[in-house]
């Protein structure tokens, strides 16, 4: 060796005093050297330390010799160290990977004084020096891991204090790129010694590593480096935001805990950036609104485009004096080349604008203004984290972020939409509160944007504008209720703590290729592009791009599959998206209804009552704004449903019908229906006398339908006549129902004519069941106008007859008894008013099916009235082939037999004589064949239910729920 054969031995002996001693008598050697200039002797000693000392991978004592001597001459050489680093620092770089611990705790402790003396210069190898000790702190010999941990701390210091300013002596670009003033991004981008750019990927890399110590190393450095003035390690976020997330499910706490905090000050800042921005936008719109205003009465040509091009062109003269401004206080006091000084220019522009804009500091840079966030490449992330992962934390950590996004840019969040909703609606069950409750959150935040998007540029829609005043989110939260930030509070925010200070962002501008040479155009753009309030000018292209970038058909699809989705809540939340989206565009909705739609009618199924009104409501709201034909396919579809689906029926028939008598017209549905159960009834007799049967209690006792109940009371008008005659022709598959409609219109002679045919009827326990029901039902306060007019026989003759022919069909039972007693109340009244069969007609005497015939028509006399007789046929005939069904379902010639009428429960039940000898006795038909005895003395009463009258129950018969008319009063 050039520098002693004593130098040579000590270095290679096995003590480590003898060879600390040879280290020492080397750096002598070179200091003399480096006094003497002679380069080429520091040159030769500097190989031999490394290729015949540090990588002599067999000779473990040489290679820690070699280390040693290595950082003896770097510390020889001062400042001259940096021409030599290129050979000083490989060796030691792979004495980190050496399989003997000695080694590596030396290559650590070689590399600390390396470093410490080449300061800025060891930023050329950062990425190799970060790389080893990211792999060193995964070390299982604690030694070697504290020796890293004191390198780790070094190079802290070193990338802290220089990075974002020192250049290199060595780099022979500094000088031409100091020359070129028209591209500042590449210029600074060369001439630093550290490149956030090229350490990202190595960065990216590294983040998914598993093992604790190496995450918490990982996490410490992003954290300093998002720290560190001027490198905006921000707006790399993308690059390494997944593997942070991934680190928020580490057992380790430590891992946990300081990843949350690095993760909430990305999002501190994030805010803050979009702050600057909207007010740098607010501002520069008004300060154009005034200069257009003011030049506008004198030259209008000036407040087009020359007015903003001077302004930008004063932009781009101003902006390097002010970007060096900022950089000055930032440089280290070390004296690295390439700092820029120039203060006193700086702050004489900055007094001259001053002296020009109203505020004095429109012109003046603001930390945060230039830089670039991809907000799209941040959303993926997050709304692919939310899908994919079950962690607690991790959720709520996405959560939290999309809704701040929905503040900052929630145009982005559109493109979004349909795959972020089919996370959000589930976590809305989510079994944690807090984490159910920040969905809920996105979920309202989103849907009020949404609405708050016009359906068309030019015109909005009512409900867009109502959606608007009342739950417009902001797109950013102001410093003050209803006011806009102005500059001076947008630095103050800016700067109001350390790590948010920005003084320059050089090294975000490689990311995107530069379109003009201006430093400030990177502000324009983003005032453009990235702010939610555009200029005037562009605002309504920007409205209609940001509305229809939701893509409706996706969304459509996404929320129709929670309706799959095991939790309620879910399921609601899906339905009430539907109803907001097709409320704020009803034309896009139905162009994709083909496919939602029996989705829709099978959510009726739903057994949570609250999906199923949703799901009515939404069913109500497509068939308001479609044609008739769409809302004719609906009751079919219905109908349809009802019939293969008799539990349907059973649990949910009276809910579906009054939902959808609030929401669309009763007496449409009930056309409709009654249309269809006309038509179709032939093909299943039994459902449509079922179906008829469930209408007409709902007629009778809804609430929803008194005004429909009001119409029928009144059948003096034309469209009167024609509802009740369309309901009286789909009635007739259910006798009693037609009767009680009867009833209901005031049509007494109709409804006693009724039952006489009803004596030529074979009295079934189902029919015998509906009467009682409907005696009861008189009892109600929906009859209380019927039992009015029991005072006046003179005017209602028919009424009394009604009343005792349904006597005399009962069975004495309670009904019997409670019909009988409401009847003798009257009694003497009736006696005394009813005229002698053969006396001439009077006026008092005429009957209500008389008067009902001479209805007065305004458009002449001869108008046609209802057709009572023909009515009269289409019941007879219809009851006959009721009759012919049974009969044919008694005598087993069709599949199914369904006799209900003949069911040990309800023999049980009722308590009734089957034996047509007692059926004679007591008034009621029966099925031939009974096994009852013709000698016995008298008839049991029928006992409807078991128990006093008011309270019997029709819940068995063919799945109709709470059997005719309900309770009294209706049931919701």
């Amino acid at each position: 060796m050039d520098a002693g054969v004593s130098v040579s031995r000590a270095l290679s002996d096995k003590l480590y005093d003898k060879r600390k001693a040879g280290a020492l008598e080397l750096e002598s050697v070179i200091r003399n050297a480096l006094a003497d200039g002679n380069h080429d002797k520091i040159a030769r000693v500097v190989h031999q330390l490394c290729h015949d000392y540090a990588y002599a991978v067999h000779q473990p004592h040489a290679r820690n010799g070699g280390l040693i001597g290595l950082a003896a001459a770097a510390i020889a050489l001062g400042a001259e160290v940096a021409r030599y680093l290129k050979e000083i620092v490989p060796p030691v770089l792979a004495c980190f990977s050496d399989q003997d611990a000695r080694v590596r705790y030396y290559a650590c402790e070689s590399m600390y004084n390396i470093a410490k003396v080449a300061k800025g210069e060891i930023l050329l190898y950062f990425n190799d020096v970060f790389d080893a000790l990211c792999k060193l702190a995964a070390d299982t010999e604690l030694s070697v891991k504290n020796g890293a941990e004191l390198l780790d701390r070094l190079v802290k210091d070193i990338v802290s204090e220089s990075a974002a300013t020192y250049a290199s002596i060595l780099s022979p670009e500094s000088a031409i790129a100091g020359s070129e003033p028209n591209s500042p991004g590449r210029s600074v981008e060369i001439s630093t010694a550290f490149s956030l750019p090229r350490f990202i990927p190595l960065l990216q890399e590294r983040i998914h590593v598993l093992n604790p110590f190496t995450r918490t190393f990982l996490v410490s450095w992003i954290t300093l480096l998002d720290s560190i003035p001027d490198l905006e390690l921000v707006a790399y976020l993308p690059s390494f935001l997944g593997g942070l997330l991934k680190f928020l499910s580490d057992a380790n706490q430590d891992v946990h805990t300081t990843t949350k905090v690095a993760l909430d000050r990305f999002l501190t800042e994030i805010k803050k950036i979009a702050l600057v921005k909207k007010g740098l936008a607010e501002s520069r719109k008004s300060r154009e609104d005034k200069d257009r205003k003011a030049s506008g009465s004198t030259d209008p040509v000036a407040a087009g485009s020359p007015k903003s091009d001077h302004v930008e062109n004063g932009e781009a003269e101003d902006g390097p004096e002010q970007t060096t401004t900022q950089q000055g206080p930032q440089t280290p006091q070390n004296g690295q080349a390439g700092s820029p000084t120039a203060d006193g220019d700086s702050t004489y522009t900055g007094s001259e604008d001053g002296e020009k804009d109203a505020d004095g500091s429109e012109d003046e840079w603001i930390p945060g203004q230039d830089v670039q966030i991809d907000y799209q490449r941040i959303l993926e992330i997050l709304v692919t984290f939310l899908a994919e992962s079950n962690e607690e934390e991790v959720q709520m950590t996405a959560l939290k972020w999309i809704e701040t996004f929905l503040d900052i840019c929630p145009e982005d969040i559109l493109l979004f939409t349909p795959r972020l909703l089919a996370q959000l609606l589930p976590a809305l069950s989510h079994d944690v509160d807090h984490v159910k409750q920040a969905a809920n959150r996105v979920n309202q935040a989103l849907m009020a944007y949404i609405m708050s998007l016009p359906e068309d540029p030019a015109k909005p829609s009512p409900n867009a504008e109502q959606a608007q005043i009342a739950t417009q989110v902001p797109p950013i939260q102001q410093p003050g209720p209803g006011s806009t930030p102005t500059l001076p509070t947008i630095r103050s925010l800016a700067q109001s703590n350390g790590e948010s200070r920005r003084d320059s962002a050089p090294l975000v501008k490689p990311l995107r290729k530069p379109t003009s040479p201006e430093p400030n155009e990177p502000l324009s753009r983003m005032a453009q592009v990235q702010t939610p309030e555009p200029p005037s000018g562009e605002q309504p292209e920007l409205e209609s791009k940001a509305h229809t970038d939701l893509d409706y058909e996706a969304a459509v699809n996404a929320l129709t599959l929670q309706f799959l989705h095991e939790h309620e809540a879910t399921r609601v939340a899906a339905l009430a998206w539907l109803i907001m989206l097709h409320r704020k565009s009803p034309r896009k909705i139905l162009a994709i209804q083909d496919a939602t739609f029996p989705a829709l009618l099978k959510t009726l199924s739903d057994p949570a009552e609250a999906v199923v009104t949703r799901d009515l409501l939404l069913l109500s709201q497509i068939s308001r704004s479609s044609d008739d034909g769409y809302f004719t396919s609906f009751m079919v579809n219905l109908l349809k449903l009802f019939t293969t689906d008799r539990r349907l029926l059973e649990s949910r028939g009276n809910l579906i019908i009054r939902q959808l008598c609030l929401s669309l017209s009763p007496e449409k549905i009930y056309r409709t229906m009654a249309d269809c159960l006309e038509r179709d009834s032939d093909d299943d007799l039994e459902f449509a006398s079922i179906m008829v049967q469930n209408l007409n209690n709902n007629l009778i006792t809804a609430p929803e339908l008194q005004d429909l109940r009001k119409r029928l009371r009144n059948l003096d008008s034309r469209d009167g006549q024609t509802f009740f005659t369309v309901l009286f022709k789909a009635w007739c598959v259910n006798a009693v129902a037609t009767f009680s409609l009867c009833l209901l219109a005031q049509a007494y002679e109709q409804a006693y004519n009724l039952l006489q045919i009803f004596a030529e009827l074979e009295m079934t326990v189902n029919m015998l069941i509906q009467i009682d029901k409907l005696v009861q039902l008189l009892e109600s306060p929906v009859f209380t106008y019927l039992r009015m007019q029991l005072l006046e026989p003179e005017r209602f003759p028919h009424l009394y007859k009604c009343l005792y022919g349904l006597l005399m069909l009962l069975p004495q039972s309670s009904a019997f008894a409670a019909l009988k007693n409401r009847l003798n109340s009257v009694s003497a009244i009736g006696y005394l008013h009813i005229a002698p069969r053969n006396a001439p007609a009077t006026p008092s005497s005429v009957s209500t099916f008389e008067r009902q015939n001479r209805l007065r028509s305004k458009e002449g006399a001869g108008e046609a009235s209802i057709k009572w007789t023909e009515l009269l046929d289409k019941f007879r005939n219809t009851q006959e082939r009721v009759r012919r069904s049974l009969q044919r379902q008694l005598t087993g010639q069709h599949d199914g037999l369904d006799d209900r009428s003949s069911t040990p429960e309800l023999q049980k039940k009722l308590a009734v004589p089957f034996s047509g000898a007692e059926r004679g006795a007591a008034g009621v038909g029966g099925r031939p064949g009974s096994a009852q005895s013709l000698g016995r003395p008298s008839p049991q009463p029928l006992v409807v239910g078991g128990h006093a009258k008011g309270k019997s129950s029709l819940g068995r018969l063919g799945g109709v729920a709470g059997g005719f008319g309900a309770r009294k009063g209706g049931k919701k």
